[in-house]
Parts: C-alpha cells; sequence; structure tokens
C-alpha cells in the first residue's frame, strides 16, 4: 500500500512537471445532494490538512473545459455520467494563497519551488450538479482523500475562495431547480407529487402548499402524468409521474 502511494505520488509530480495543462486556469465542482430533506455539499479533505475543499483540478492543454471538468470530478469521486453545468468563473487576485497551496502538496509528499506555475494566480470555471448521494459510495485510493457530505450552514474550514464557490453553487441550483431536479436522479423513474415536493422543498429550503405547488408544477409542463399509485390504503390514489426530457 505504501509502495502504490509512493509511485502514485511520483506519477502525480511528473504530470506536473511537464506542464501539460493550461496555466492559471482551473475547474472547482460543486456537488450538492439531499439528505435528511436537507441540501448538502460534497467536500473532500487531505490527511493532514486542516482545510476541506471541493473537488478540483487543472485542465490539459488538449480537451475542452466541459470535458476536463467531467474528467476531474471522475478522478476526485469516481462520480461519471452526470448533469454537469458551468455556473461561474472566479478570478479574484487574492483567491488562492501560496502557504495552503503547499500545505496540499506535502500531504501528497510533493514539493515545487516557489516559482513554479501551480503557485501563480489561477482564475476557477465554477461546475455544479445536484445528485443522488448513494453513487459516491468509494473515492480513488490514490488520491488519499476523505469525502464527506456537510450541511450548507455547517461548512468546515475551506480552503482558497470555496466557501463562495459553494455560495454562488447552491444559488445557481436553487435558480435553475427544475432542470436540476429532473436531471439530478434522486427521484425514481416514476413519482408522486408529494415525492416531487418534498425534494424542491429540501433544495429551497423553504415549505409550500399542496394544491399551489401542483398547480405551479404542472402549468410549467416539464412533467407526464401516468397511472395512480394504488396500494391498498383508504385514502385516495395519488397519480404518478415522470419528467419529459429536459436535458
Amino acid at each position: 500500500m505504501i509502495n502504490d502511494e509512493i509511485s502514485d505520488n511520483m506519477r502525480l509530480h511528473g504530470v506536473l512537471t511537464k506542464e501539460k495543462y493550461v496555466k492559471h486556469l482551473s475547474v472547482d465542482c460543486t456537488i450538492f445532494s439531499v439528505q435528511d430533506a436537507r441540501l448538502k455539499v460534497l467536500l473532500l479533505n487531505w490527511q493532514d490538512v486542516e482545510y476541506w475543499s471541493l473537488p478540483g483540478g487543472f485542465v490539459k492543454e488538449d480537451e475542452d473545459l466541459d470535458e476536463a471538468a467531467r474528467r476531474i470530478l471522475y478522478e476526485r469521486t469516481y462520480l461519471d455520467n452526470i448533469f454537469l453545468e458551468q455556473f461561474h468563473t472566479f478570478g479574484k487576485v487574492d483567491r488562492t494563497s501560496l502557504k495552503l497551496s503547499k500545505d496540499f502538496l506535502k500531504a501528497r509528499n510533493l514539493t515545487f519551488p516557489d516559482d513554479h506555475w501551480l503557485f501563480e494566480r489561477f482564475i476557477s470555471a465554477g461546475y455544479c450538479s445536484l445528485v443522488d448521494y448513494t453513487q459516491i459510495s468509494v473515492f480513488p485510493r490514490y488520491n488519499n482523500e476523505s469525502g464527506k457530505w456537510f450541511d450548507l450552514d455547517k461548512l468546515p474550514k475551506l480552503a482558497f475562495d470555496h466557501k463562495e464557490i459553494v455560495k454562488k453553487g447552491s444559488e445557481y441550483i436553487r435558480k435553475n431547480i427544475d432542470t436540476q431536479i429532473a436531471a439530478s436522479n434522486l427521484l425514481p423513474e416514476k413519482f408522486t407529487m408529494n415525492e416531487l415536493q418534498s425534494v424542491y422543498e429540501a433544495v429551497l429550503g423553504e415549505n409550500f402548499r399542496r394544491n399551489n405547488f401542483q398547480r405551479k408544477i404542472l402549468a410549467m409542463n416539464f412533467l407526464e402524468r401516468l397511472e395512480k399509485l394504488y396500494d391498498g390504503s383508504a385514502n385516495k390514489a395519488p397519480y404518478l409521474y415522470r419528467f419529459r426530457d429536459v436535458r
């Protein structure tokens, strides 16, 4: 195991030294999910580093930005084939930190001179997605990272400007909730209006009157009404629905 980790670190050092990446450009992914009726965000932590961070990485010279975001997310989380959208560009002059960057590299047994491109100014493209948290059960071993879902109002110490990225990412998810929920796989293929309402309430953090919610959703015409759900109870059987293709 130790030899494997050393080999992985040597491989990463070699890749970064060859400078195969676009300088000054990175990608950060805000991945949200619903757990216990609350919206949560996925954060990663390297052993021996105090700060948590978003899944992120660098863009290769021969790949499109969207392609880089998908690759980076898979390398950090094993998440694949999800609905991933670019939502904002982060470019404040002081958004990164030399010391913190070195701490992250030190956790991987990597060192570079102070004038290396890794420590220069970076502009980051923010991507976001709303996913079913059960899609993530393990993390790539060579990253030596742990991952955890956090409530948005109970975030740990975050690296760089990642707190701002989480904030803007959550705002984007809520603003585009209809498309995000339809593409998130948070619901089964067929679901009731009550199940859909529960997800909306968790993401938006507010409650809705059942009749008002149903009227608003049906007026948007992105649901297909199916058969009724008969479960043998005395209650009136609700209709089942499924999403039309919104991607």
